[in-house]
């Protein structure tokens, strides 16, 4: 079969994968490939064991809409935050199931030796939510004026991706079981490595990004031998992940997992004849967030960035990034007031709580409380994460890392959010269109084209510098330049210092989002 003329008046379009053909819609310019099986089904007998590439198949698929997604239970849709993420399953035509082992392609031309970068967007969500089909990651506007391959993909989240059940005494075949989400995104490479020409990319050229829990994915994939070579430039938005869950750490939660559905290890072979829904229903009264990556000396022999940057990925050039705001988009009490500010300050640092107040109002004295509130909870979390993530790659790595800070605050739900937690996604997709960050404002616009054009030149050439910000320098320990992403953007350097010296010299927060 030849290949299938690109043309706009053709509305379909056909590519040779390794494993078969597949069938997809042209249209704005753009190729559109929905739901492209990387992985065989990973449920029945294959759940809780490694994923395996797919099968061969005959005749043309069609890709025409989004797969399924890994089963999660939908976050409370009481909080905003809530109703915002949960477009991921409202949205998810494909439904949710344990053959969710797809992903999305958009690309502007089909093996035309273009060998364009391609930009792998890992979905976040942390380790339990969310899905690559989601609007939010929408690469159409990217791979049509960026004239890049785009690529979004779902894995296995929660307890069925991240369930160690090696330190319960389980049988041999389920060692791998605490990181086969890993294992799914590291397969998912390995598919780009082998398919990405077909689609016009090139497999040499190789950006992996993704935001709060994209970020701490692809914090982990930097650390993954089995990752090594299938990464080329990174960044991670508001997701620094440094260190992993111990095997000693995951098998308490697993061990209650099991407690809730009526096992024991000697029993845990019947997890394969459950319905996922009853996985499901017990992992929800446990807590999804407890499921995460083990340190299980295997595929994840070290932490990622623990406590020096990895050197899997030490030729790797890096973004990384926080927003002003970041924590304010999981809170909803914007009437919060200065006593009820100084109240929440005291009962959590009542050694630190009138320093804490005095900084803070000292750098804005007339910001609102709920916004001090976030911008404290911020800093403490996944600000001081970055630093520290910034700090270790720049000491001893090869390549360049680089990092910004998004203070624009979205006009989006009345402004209430400040720079909100994911409001730089949609600026780095280039996707005008999302809600999140102020559809139709001209300084929203501008942005996103500022920041969605130094993500084409960074995975074109690991360096983002364009004409549209200020000449950005990599990050430095002597200096830590910071891009700060406004109307008005500007390099400064080691910016709200004060408040990095702070945090540094607090222990290490429980409890606190980042």
């Amino acid at each position: 079969m030849a290949d299938t003329p690109s043309t706009a008046a053709m509305p379909f379009c056909e590519v040779a994968t390794r494993a078969g053909w597949v069938q997809g819609l042209h249209h704005s310019g753009v190729h559109h490939f929905r739901g492209i099986p990387y992985g065989a089904p990973t449920g029945g007998e294959h759940r809780f064991r490694p994923p395996r590439p797919v099968a061969p198949w005959s005749g043309v698929r069609e890709c025409f809409g989004h797969g399924m997604v890994s089963p999660q239970v939908p976050t409370p849709l009481t909080h905003r935050y809530g109703r915002l993420i949960h477009l991921d399953l409202v949205t998810a035509e494909g439904g949710m199931g344990e053959d969710c082992l797809n992903l999305n392609v958009w690309t502007p031309a089909l093996k035309d030796g273009g060998r364009r970068p391609v930009l792998f967007c890992i979905h976040g969500g942390g380790f339990a939510i969310g899905s690559g089909n989601s609007p939010l990651y929408d690469g159409a506007e990217l791979a049509r004026h960026g004239n890049v391959v785009v690529i979004s993909a779902n894995h296995r989240l929660g307890c069925l991706g991240f369930l160690n059940l090696r330190d319960l005494g389980a049988p041999e075949e389920f060692a791998a079981a605490g990181s086969l989400g890993i294992r799914d995104l590291v397969l998912a490479l390995e598919w780009v490595r082998d398919n990405a020409e077909a689609f016009g990319g090139d497999s040499s050229r190789v950006m992996v990004f993704g935001q709060s829990g994209g970020g701490w994915k692809t914090s982990v994939l930097l650390a993954t031998p089995a990752a090594r070579g299938l990464i080329h430039r990174a960044a991670v938005q508001s997701g620094s992940q440094l260190r992993l869950q111990t095997r000693e750490e995951s098998a308490q939660f697993s061990n209650a997992l099991l407690r809730e559905l009526g096992l024991t290890p000697g029993t845990v072979t019947r997890l394969l004849d459950m319905p996922w829904q009853s996985i499901l229903s017990a992992q929800a009264t446990v807590g999804a967030l407890n499921f995460a990556p083990v340190l299980d000396g295997d595929l994840l022999p070290r932490h990622p960035c623990d406590p020096g940057a990895p050197s899997e990925s030490a030729d790797v050039p890096l973004i990384i990034s926080t927003t002003l705001d970041d924590a304010s988009l999981f809170f909803d009490h914007f009437d919060l007031d200065e006593a009820g500010l100084r109240q929440w300050l005291e009962s959590r640092y009542p050694e630190r709580a009138q320093a804490i107040l005095k900084l803070y109002r000292g750098l804005w004295p007339d910001t609102k409380p709920f916004l001090v509130f976030a911008r404290i909870v911020t800093d403490s979390g996944f600000r001081r994460f970055a630093h520290l993530h910034a700090e270790r790659k720049a000491r001893l790595q090869r390549a360049p890392v680089y990092c910004y800070r998004f203070d624009w605050a979205t006009p989006a739900v009345g402004g209430l959010y400040g720079a909100a937690h994911a409001t730089d996604v949609a600026a780095s997709l280039g996707n005008q269109r999302d809600g999140i960050i102020g559809a139709g404002s001209a300084p929203g616009d501008g942005l996103c084209d500022a920041l969605s054009a130094a993500w084409l030149a960074f995975a074109q050439q690991g360096n983002p510098n364009t004409p549209l910000f200020p000449d950005w320098p990599a990050f430095e320990l002597s200096r830590r330049a910071t891009l700060i992403i406004d109307t008005h953007s500007r390099i400064e350097s080691d910016p709200y210092a004060p408040l990095r010296v702070f945090w540094e010299s607090m222990p290490p927060a429980t409890g606190v989002i980042g």
